[in-house]
């Protein structure tokens, strides 16, 4: 292996560990002041809880002062993974939870008029 290669897999793992750190409460890396790479992670999972929120109002409102520590936790287990879209995030919450026994039963969808376009 050459010193390029090697060099490209040391980032890779940096950059894996960074991630997980981030994204998935792992352990801050080396080099880090913890306190603000803790208001970097609470500022991406709010980011994070947020587009879920305006992508399933429906169901952040029937959890009501639920969704916030739900999301959290579910987030923690979840990390986005690279390539996911926020709709599949929101629908896969949603189904956790429903798991978890946290929401009704799925119910269809009604599409209003200005929706079906």
């Amino acid at each position: 292996m050459n010193d390029l290669s090697a060099a490209r897999e040391r980032l890779a793992v940096q950059q894996a560990e960074l991630l997980n750190a981030l994204l998935a409460k792992g352990p801050v890396p080396a080099g880090f002041d913890e306190q603000r790479f803790d208001v970097e992670r609470r500022a991406l999972l709010s980011k994070r809880r947020g587009i879920v929120r305006m992508l399933g109002p429906a169901v952040a409102d029937e959890l009501g002062d639920r969704f916030r520590p739900l999301f959290d936790a579910y987030a923690v287990e979840h990390p986005r993974r690279a390539g996911s879209r926020a709709r599949e995030d929101a629908a896969a919450f949603a189904d956790w939870c429903r798991a978890a026994g946290e929401l009704s039963e799925k119910r269809k969808t009604r599409w209003k008029f200005w929706q079906s376009n």
